[in-house]
């Protein structure tokens, strides 16, 4: 509504707003309907005014039933009724909101929204009430409580909201643009330019958005795209209210005069069938509200300042008869609601009182109203007495207050350790005559106990439960026990549940709220995930690989490429990265270093994951260096600029590689020195450390120098003395790394024990350097606690739980010295304030290294364990994603993504976390290379191109490819259909019920790829055909559904087009680059087997066009039916 041509009058009534402090009452209110209220110090109702017993209404005909004040002398603004629960909910211009509940206008909560401006629009959720004002949008919970409060740019000024869906908001104002914001991540996501400022009206129906502007115009616009389709010019001075109920569209509002604003008493109506308007509707009040109120017929409610209400039919002739008149404390009636059961109507004037009329004597809000939740009332003196005396008072009857304060129970878990009931042991004699089928156990009952009866011991000795590493005689208590209770939620194993509908129905969203992108854990070999998330999360290591592009079939950059052009589009959906893994099954030394993992293994966790990414991390490394390195000039990655190129050399190769020096020193004086390189290094433990129990202090910095600069005694060749003699082997650094990556090779009770010992000497230290003392039994007295706890004892330090189980530096130093040696020491933000920042390496030879990844082994013996990753995610990637510039930890479980304190990057409980692999990063690395990201997919992938076929036909041919004057511009058109074949069936099991579970869905790869033209003379005309070569084993080619026949996809026998899958997705991606739009049914399935993210706006899919809410989707050969009067054949067509 637009409050510029209000009544003037309404500014008298201003000062009342202000005296919320004194209970008098204004002047201009009615003395005769406050006669039995009662009010509460700030002078606000405490009940409803009921209208007077001798009102009757009739069935049918709206009549007043209730008058209720929400806030005395204060205008009301916006009123709405819940669609949850019987509530209606009033804002004011002070901004207060009150609710009431039923018919009768109980008062049910009142509190306040925004200190200054007025509440403008309300909506009702399932789990609260959206409050917008001028420039903030709060959503509180229906008792008071705020659930988030979004502050938008103090430049706006917001009039109305559009719920779209259930998690998706659009705000819009008298600015040039609409907000869409969701409100799972409460993050704006998109921002729609309108072209005609001023928003203050929205409206939604199952074909377009409605957006009403003060101009006087009403917009219609695309559900998906925001774009407008059609537009009327209802008003030349400004619109009032509009309302849309089928294919009508009513509006009403306000006419240019030569003293100005008048209000026009023609309602312009409009056909939404032929987009034209039909005839005016002439009334006979002046309306500023008006809604259709659909019960019997199409009728609409047409509602004046001063009171007047009239209902006329949208068609036909109004008829003065009809015409009530509400009688308002204040002159204005200031807002207007109808209830979703159209059985009730509020009316809120400008003296701050709400009055409820009704067609029934006991209406309901809505056709189906959950139950609304009361405060209860108080149980204290109403319970009885309780006797002390009896031993067997359940003392769960004294009632405990709800409490987020830390209890005196609650102890710290350095001075507790859970002690769970575990199970007993198998009897001997069940274990002697068991059999086992699988992995499942049968024996004959020994009648030793009562069936399905197990005693437990109440009390156990302490010694029983004094380590996590008790070991029960049960064998699958040996198995599953000892890590039930330490492995936190977060860092278990995660899993897809699939549906009848596959993954439609997975919520990612409630497993990762941030912008950020997960992987997918179902696909073979997978256990790589938080690996690859590291190397996505190293800015130069990211540009470099999306800017490589070669020949090559299996080229693990290309691929990793364009899993990271995924990660760079999702906005917090997970990715998949089966074409990546797909090229790394095809590597030879990948399945030489045991990398390829067989399905069984995987799932039963029979490999160590621990050493199996340590391998992996080598591996990537050295496949990276010579796919970089092995590419021609011409080639070679495109787009880079000069600073990452150099000759001999990779930049894999400047951003890992430490150039050594090996010398070998034989007993006779010989010495041989020969250069080197390597990516990586791996730690070197000192020897003996297991059996050292006095916790000698050996920081990270002294090991991580012993394993760089090892030296070590082993036989070798000497030329001198002509045979192999005892050498010592001495390891001295040339230059360091601008990435340092070390393989923890925490493989045995040894290295982890080593952990342990040196994070609790750790603790130890941490605990006296602020002033505490720490027992030998570890246990803390409660005084001791107090004291470090006090702000004298822990001032400008981590808490206790913070200094648990870390050994791990953020920061190290190192320094190149003269004669070839290394210093490495550990780098607090102590060390920066005392000797300042470091300065550039060219200065002193100093290098900082920042801790910027740790990959995690969990040990969990029921899953067979996983692997996480803790990343520092830079301000690039949250500027790309967020918008914001700031750096943050996360947690990357495959889907699973979630942001963590700095300190529990580096705690390792060796009992269940033990590290595999760290990354630490110089400090200002970006600067030294050029981040630029040039695409390097050219037009040129789209030519003609020879199939790999021997036997193709040419005079067969099913396509004709696009000629240079024929490229696809942005916007255009294109049809898209794919064609799979399965290379693994699907993994189910049957339920007791009867119902199927999908335990693993079946594994499809793409044979057939078909683009078509959209626009042009060639409109209609496939210009690409492609078969997909494969050289995987295909289990069922589904011929039923895609055509295919064994044989179409063998370059030996085919007379197909038969092309690679990397040249087809290039084209692709090419198409998606361009910004063509894909018009195909089912789309989503196709892009997500390919592997290609594709933007939203960029599709356009009959699945979803033609769906209905909560109706199934509609098939292609239903479409094909209805709408082409074709006959589809299951045989020939895929649906």
């Amino acid at each position: 509504m637009n409050f510029e041509v209000l009544d003037p009058g309404l500014a008298e009534y201003a000062p009342a707003m202000h005296s919320a402090l004194d209970p008098v009452l204004d002047a201009h209110l009615n003395p005769s309907l406050l006669q039995n209220v009662e009010l509460d110090p700030e002078g606000v109702a405490l009940e409803a005014l009921p209208v007077q017993e001798s009102v009757h209404i009739m069935e049918g005909v709206y009549s007043e039933l209730h008058s209720v004040v929400a806030e005395v002398g204060v205008p009301v603004s916006v009123s709405h009724f819940d669609l949850h629960e019987e509530m209606l909910w009033v804002g004011s211009h002070g901004g207060h909101a009150t609710s009431f509940f039923g018919p009768a206008l109980e008062r049910y909560s009142s509190f306040q929204v925004n200190g200054s401006d007025d509440i403008r629009q309300i909506q009702s959720l399932e789990n609260g009430i959206l409050f917008l004002t001028k420039n903030n949008l709060k959503y509180m919970a229906r008792g008071g409580l705020i659930i988030f409060d979004y502050l938008l740019d103090e430049s706006e000024d917001m009039h109305s909201l559009l719920l779209t869906d259930s998690s998706t908001l659009l705000v819009g104002g008298l600015q040039n643009h609409i907000l869409e914001i969701d409100l799972n991540t409460v993050q704006e996501t998109q921002k729609y330019a309108v072209e005609t400022p001023g928003v203050t009206i929205m409206r939604q129906t199952n074909r377009f958005f409605f957006c009403g502007h003060t101009s006087g115009r009403v917009s219609l616009r695309d559900l998906r795209t925001f774009k407008v389709e059609h537009e009327f010019d209802a008003f030349s001075g400004s619109l009032s209210d509009f309302d849309v109920h089928g294919n009508l569209l009513a509006t009403c509002g306000f006419s240019s005069r030569l003293t100005g604003l008048a209000c026009d008493r023609f309602l312009k109506v409009y056909d939404l069938r032929m987009m034209r308007a039909i005839t005016p509707l002439q009334v006979h009040v002046d309306p500023a509200f008006l809604r259709f109120i659909p019960t019997y017929t199409s009728r609409l409610a047409i509602i004046s300042q001063s009171g007047q209400c009239q209902f006329c039919e949208p068609t036909g002739l109004a008829n003065p008869a009809d015409i009530f008149h509400v009688n308002p404390v204040g002159p204005l009636l200031m807002t207007f609601d109808v209830s979703a059961s159209k059985q009730a109507l509020a009316f809120g004037d400008s003296e701050g009182c709400v009055h409820l009329w009704t067609d029934s004597p006991e209406p309901s809000f809505n056709p189906y109203s959950r139950e609304t939740e009361f405060a209860l009332p108080c149980l204290v003196d109403s319970l009885p007495p309780l006797d002390w005396s009896q031993d067997l008072l359940p003392l769960s009857l004294i009632p405990v207050p709800l409490t987020t304060d830390t209890l005196l129970s609650d102890w710290p878990a350095a001075n507790s350790a859970p002690a769970p009931r575990r199970a007993p042991p198998v009897d001997a004699e069940i274990l002697r005559t068991m059999k086992k089928v699988g992995f499942i156990g049968y024996a004959p009952n020994p009648r030793t106990r009562l069936r399905n009866q197990i005693p437990y011991r109440l009390k156990e000795s302490d010694s029983e439960f004094d380590s996590f590493s008790q070991v029960t005689e049960s064998p699958v208590g040996r198995e599953e026990e000892p890590h039930r209770h330490m492995v936190s939620k977060k860092y278990r194993k995660v899993t897809i549940k699939y549906s009848k509908l596959g993954l439609e129905d997975f919520d990612f969203k409630h497993y990762n709220k941030t912008l950020f992108a997960g992987l997918e854990p179902h696909i073979p070999n997978a256990y790589c995930n938080c690996m690859i998330q590291v190397l996505y999360f190293l800015e130069p290591v990211r540009c470099l690989i999306q800017n490589h592009l070669c020949q090559k079939e299996f080229c693990l950059a290309c691929e990793l490429g364009f899993l990271f052009h995924m990660l760079d589009l999702s906005r917090g959906d997970p990715c998949q990265g089966s074409n990546f893994l797909r090229a790394f099954r095809t590597i030879p030394e990948a399945s030489a270093l045991g990398l390829i993992l067989a399905d069984s293994d995987e799932a039963s966790g029979k490999g160590n994951l621990a050493r199996l990414i340590q391998r992996w991390n080598r591996f990537i490394l050295t496949q990276l260096h010579q796919d970089l390195q092995e590419l021609e000039v011409p080639q070679a990655y495109r787009g880079a600029g000069g600073s990452f190129c150099s000759s001999g050399d990779s930049v894999i190769g400047q951003l890992f590689s430490c150039e050594m020096e090996n010398c070998s020193l034989c007993r006779c004086g010989s010495e041989t020195v020969r250069a080197s390189s390597t990516l990586l290094f791996t730690l070197s433990y000192p020897e003996g450390s297991n059996t050292d129990k006095t916790g000698k202090n050996c920081d990270f910095a002294q090991v991580l120098k012993r394993s760089i600069c090892l030296e070590q005694n082993t036989q070798a060749w000497c030329d001198n003395c002509e045979k192999y003699q005892p050498t010592i082997q001495t390891r001295n650094i040339c230059h360091l790394p601008d990435i340092l990556v070390i393989n923890c090779e925490v493989n045995s009770l040894k290295e982890a024990d080593f952990w342990r010992m040196q994070a609790e000497v750790a603790f130890k230290i941490a605990i006296k350097k602020h002033g505490g003392e720490i027992s030998k039994n570890k246990e803390f007295a409660l005084a001791d606690w107090k004291e470090l706890g006090s702000p004298e004892g822990m001032l400008m330090c981590p808490s206790i739980e913070e200094l648990k189980n870390v050994w791990l530096p953020f920061s190290i130093r190192m320094k190149m010295t003269k004669n070839k040696g290394l210093d490495v020491c550990n780098w607090t933000d102590g060390d920066e304030m005392q000797w300042g920042p470091a300065r550039a390496e060219e200065e002193h030879g100093v290098y900082v290294y920042d801790l910027m990844a740790t990959v995690v082994h969990i040990l969990d013996s029921r899953t067979g364990g996983s692997l996480v990753a803790h990343i520092k995610v830079g301000e690039t990637y949250h500027q790309r994603k967020e918008g914001v510039t700031h750096q943050q930890w996360y947690l990357f479980n495959d889907f699973l993504i979630e942001p963590i304190d700095k300190h529990e990057a580096v705690q390792f409980d060796m009992n269940w976390k033990v590290p595999a692999i760290l990354y630490y990063i110089k400090r200002n690395l970006n600067s030294k290379y050029n981040l630029n990201i040039k695409n390097p997919i050219e037009a040129s992938v789209l030519l003609a191109e020879a199939s790999l076929a021997r036997k193709q036909r040419k005079t067969h041919t099913t396509f004709i490819p696009l000629m240079l004057n024929e490229m696809p511009q942005v916007g255009d058109l294109v049809g898209l259909d794919a064609e799979f074949v399965t290379l693994n069936e699907e993994e189910a099991e049957l339920r007791s019920d009867g119902t199927k579970s999908t335990i693993k869905p079946s594994q499809m790869s793409v044979a057939r790829i078909t683009c078509v033209r959209g626009q042009g003379p060639n409109e209609g005309i496939p210009f690409i055909d492609d078969y997909i070569s494969t050289q995987e084993q295909v289990v069922d080619y589904l011929t039923q559904y895609s055509g295919i026949k064994p044989g179409d996809l063998d370059a030996k026998i085919s007379s197909k087009h038969l092309t690679t899958l990397k040249s087809t997705y290039l084209k692709l991606r090419f198409l998606i680059d361009i910004g063509v739009k894909f018009v195909g049914h089912g789309l989503q399935k196709d892009f997500r087997v390919i592997n290609l993210m594709v933007p939203k706006d960029q599709v356009l899919d009959t699945v979803y066009l033609f769906h209905m809410p909560r109706k199934r989707m509609i098939s292609l050969r239903f479409l094909a039916w209805y709408f082409l009067d074709a006959a589809v054949f299951s045989s020939v067509l895929a649906l």
